[in-house]
């Protein structure tokens, strides 16, 4: 089964080399959606493995647990709805072969880093995402464009930065304790005495550091920038998947901390972090104008809302924050990619310029609104399930004040999202004159088809799936 573990990281380096070196036409199309299935196969091959049998290791570095293997599946997923379904993107100008090389060494740095037992590998993964995302975000040489990737190559070396001062605080502590290490097993170790001193810095810092990359506030400015002038597939991975990444970063960290300290330290951060980043959600999604921007301050309400997750702890709310993440993940990388449709038919992504869609472009508001339904958390949706088993278990764990205001803000959020929606979709046709609508192929509908479909009936799923979260969120929570 060690294949498995580095089957992403070879498939990844592979295609991203032949589609560099031989610039073929046909590896320029296809290969980022190569690497997101080569990415998904083993990620589904190894939770079978681990269901049946004991964590898969590979070199040392690289370790797979229900967890690992969970998350690897979402990267593949998410990977393939946004490379799948943004086949046919336009507003990647020029598509040139740099593009989809970029895309699979984005892909496999995501894999690395959920698939890495060492914490230092993960930092190491966690900044080749920048380095690759950064090129993506600018790749479309406008002003705009390269001023947001920029900022978020300045404002995520800095969180990163910051992540790193954490994990060097951790292997002092561990160099205290007799053991020098930064492997994630070793350090949850119960044999391992960690000076708490040292752990409670190193903590806050590495917390910090990764929740700039998550997209919490108050890290959050790049988020908005980036995923509105990135081309759409690239906004549907960062999205979707890339903040999950992150999160997961925290999740680790903090089942490192919380033996050590208890749980006081991680709760505080976690539940300000989160009830911040859904009242900045809540605050600047109403002003949105532009169709991008208004989804990406959607992900830093998703991403608080995990942070609330992560604060309130237990079995419960650990394995349904992650089922949120593959629901929304896949969720926000369909409307990332129908964005990108609605920029080619319209010739804008201004919310006040497109009226009339579900007349005018079924193909492109069908999908808008299936997607932007489960967005809000309609049932049947993933996002219902999860949004309710979290608010129950933060009330069961003396969290309901923050449950309360959570779902205040919340509210707000829904009236944000769905009144503009309504308006793209069913109101009158603006007076506004708008650029002629591009009869050009806007790409497959299979991914998104199957991606909303998948979300739409992952809350009632039996079989291995409950298992394969519980068992994810009994290594992060300690208990059995």
């Amino acid at each position: 089964m060690a294949i498995l573990v580095l089957l992403p990281l070879i498939g990844a380096l592979l295609l991203a080399a032949a589609t560099a070196l031989t610039r073929a036409h046909v590896l320029r199309r296809f290969s980022a959606i190569a690497t997101s299935a080569v990415v998904l196969a083993a990620g589904l091959g190894l939770s079978v493995a681990v269901l049946h049998g004991s964590p898969v290791t590979a070199g040392g570095l690289l370790r797979v647990d229900a967890l690992s293997a969970f998350m690897l599946s979402v990267v593949g997923a998410v990977g393939l709805t946004a490379t799948w379904g943004g086949l046919a993107a336009r507003d990647v100008v020029p598509p040139d072969w740099t593009y989809s090389a970029l895309i699979c060494l984005f892909l496999g740095a995501m894999s690395l880093a959920v698939l890495a037992d060492n914490l230092g590998v993960l930092w190491v993964a966690v900044e080749a995402t920048t380095v690759a995302t950064a090129f993506l975000v600018g790749h479309n040489r406008t002003r705009g464009s390269l001023e947001a990737a920029w900022k978020y190559v300045v404002l995520g070396s800095v969180g990163v930065a910051v992540a790193f001062l954490g994990l060097v605080l951790v292997y002092a502590a561990s160099v205290a304790a007799g053991r020098p290490t930064l492997s994630w097993v070793a350090l949850t170790s119960s044999h391992l005495a960690l000076d708490p001193s040292l752990v409670k810095v190193a903590g806050a810092l590495a917390v910090l550091g990764f929740a700039t990359k998550a997209g919490l506030a108050p890290m959050h400015s790049w988020l908005p920038d980036a995923h509105s002038q990135a081309p759409a597939p690239v906004s549907g991975l960062m999205s979707g998947v890339l903040l999950s990444v992150a999160f997961y970063a925290i999740l680790r960290i903090q089942a490192v901390v919380n033996p050590v300290l208890g749980t006081g330290l991680m709760r505080g951060l976690l539940v300000a972090t989160g009830l911040l980043s859904l009242a900045v959600a809540a605050a600047l999604i109403v002003r949105q104008r532009d169709l991008k921007r208004m989804l990406a301050y959607s992900s830093i309400e998703h991403m608080g809302l995990l942070a609330l997750a992560a604060a309130v702890g237990g079995t419960v709310a650990i394995a349904a924050a992650l089922l949120h993440v593959l629901g929304h993940g896949l969720a926000k990388s369909s409307l990332f990619v129908v964005s990108g449709r609605i920029l080619v038919t319209e010739g804008t992504t201004q919310l006040a310029r497109i009226r009339g869609l579900l007349v005018r472009h079924p193909a492109e508001a069908v999908p808008y609104l299936v997607g932007m339904a489960a967005m809000l958390g309609l049932p049947p949706f993933t996002l219902f399930f999860t949004e309710v088993a979290i608010m129950l278990a933060g009330f069961q764990h003396g969290l309901g004040w923050a449950m309360t205001l959570a779902a205040a803000l919340m509210l707000i959020l829904f009236a944000g999202l769905a009144r503009p929606s309504i308006a793209m979709t069913f109101g009158a046709e603006s007076s506004e004159p708008v650029a002629a609508a591009s009869t050009a192929r806007q790409g497959p509908r299979t991914p998104l088809a199957l991606a909303l479909g998948v979300t739409a009936v992952l809350g009632f799923t039996a079989g291995p799936l409950p298992t394969l979260l519980t068992r994810a969120a009994t290594l992060l929570t300690g208990t059995k």
